[in-house]
């Protein structure tokens, strides 16, 4: 079962070795590196935080978030060449962080009292907002605005994740079922190439 403070934690690692990974492969320096991983993990969160008024944000207040995030990043430079190794890593990482991240962005709303939409919204920006941060800053489209199945996976698991509630389900099961859905639908959606329709 998954607690929230566990699930912070994982989706904050995942996005910011998938920062890591996205960064070597523009061959940044170090110090770029480093960015460029702050930037994946906290950047959905952040916007989410300034959106519900609940600032200082919350990486700005809890130090486990700074360790965590700094503890990725060192690990994904000792590991790089292993991580390098499988053509998918990022993305699979980068799919492990949406999942983490959606449930948690929701649950933020629920704690405030937002309509179940707008939770759901709050899911994804969390979710996905951090990587549209990192790829903004090197300089490439984020998946979020291409036709790859990313955002509508996120929505998708949010809005089960309220109807897991609804039903009621503990929380619990809840968010783990609904983290495995979103992360489920992303990795499928990448191997079997769904695509929704472009303009």
């Amino acid at each position: 079962m998954l607690i929230p403070a566990l699930m912070d934690m994982l989706g904050t690692a995942a996005f910011a070795i998938s920062g890591a990974l996205a960064a070597f492969q523009k061959r940044l320096d170090i110090f770029g590196v480093l960015i460029i991983t702050f930037a994946a993990a906290v950047g959905g969160g952040t916007i989410r935080d300034i959106l519900i008024g609940n600032t200082p944000v919350s990486w700005m207040k809890d130090q486990q978030t700074i360790m965590v995030i700094f503890g990725s990043y060192l690990l994904s430079l000792f590991f790089r060449k292993q991580l390098q190794y499988f053509p998918r890593t990022l993305a699979i990482f980068d799919a492990i962080g949406l999942g983490f991240a959606t449930i948690i962005g929701v649950q933020k709303g629920l704690q405030v009292q937002l309509s179940p939409s707008i939770c759901v919204a709050l899911g994804m920006i969390t979710g996905c907002f951090g990587g549209v941060l990192r790829d903004i800053i090197l300089n490439e489209i984020p998946l979020v605005f291409r036709t790859d199945i990313y955002a509508s996976a996120s929505m998708l698991g949010g809005a089960l994740y309220i109807v897991c509630l609804t039903i009621p389900l503990p929380a619990e099961t809840a968010a783990t079922l609904s983290v495995a859905t979103v992360v489920g639908i992303r990795l499928a959606a990448m191997q079997f190439k769904w695509n929704l329709p472009s303009v």
